[in-house]
């Protein structure tokens, strides 16, 4: 196609049909695990498909829209109706930087629809204020909200709220075979934080992410 790259081609084919079966799209890790890049890379693909207008993007997770495929049509956005919406409440702020209190409170509510975050199970779901840039690199900046399922269990690789000697953060989960957690950050100006398995307590696995423009 005139103006992408064949690995662009080939993750806007992907992001249709993707969009066509599950009925939302892929997020950037998932289009990482397909086609064996890191998370960063499938990014800028991302931001280069954005830039030449073959998708569109609200600012919320799981919002990206093809709105040129390979064939050239254009496809017009689901409405949605007001009781398709979701209750989520905002609990706080997280931290994506050096751990800090993530204050447990209520500030309100957000009203969303189900195809911005990709749950199909009956965990509860919060949202979490983030501030700071260590989770950069895979889109999640300062001032964004992270949309969590409410799980105590998570695996290696997914981006977790997890609390250390009661201080809360957003980082990626790897579990090591020395009973010891890592929680990576996605900045390299950031060191990776090592603790005992027993000190680290998961609070819930990131699902979507929404960004006020």
């Amino acid at each position: 196609m005139k103006g992408l790259t064949a690995k662009q081609v080939s993750i806007l084919d992907f992001i249709s049909e993707f969009q066509r079966r599950e009925g939302m799209a892929p997020t950037v890790q998932e289009l990482a695990a397909y086609f064996h890049i890191r998370p960063p890379t499938a990014f800028a693909h991302l931001r280069a498909l954005l830039r030449k207008g073959f998708v569109a993007r609200s600012g919320k997770a799981r919002s990206l829209t093809v709105i040129r495929n390979p064939a050239g049509r254009t496809r017009a956005p689901r409405r949605v109706e007001a009781a398709e919406l979701t209750e989520i409440p905002l609990l706080g702020r997280v931290a994506a930087g050096a751990t800090a209190l993530a204050e447990q409170e209520v500030e309100g509510h957000l009203r969303l629809d189900p195809a911005c975050f990709n749950h199909r199970g009956r965990e509860p779901i919060f949202a979490l204020r983030v501030f700071g840039e260590s989770m950069r690199d895979l889109g999640i900046l300062d001032g964004d909200m992270v949309l969590a399922r409410k799980t105590p269990v998570a695996h290696t690789g997914e981006i977790v709220i997890a609390m250390v000697d009661n201080e809360t953060t957003v980082k990626t989960l790897f579990l090591r075979k020395d009973n010891k957690v890592e929680l990576r950050p996605a900045n390299p100006d950031f060191p990776v934080q090592l603790h005992n398995a027993r000190k680290v307590a998961i609070q819930g696995v990131v699902i979507g992410l929404l960004r006020c423009l």
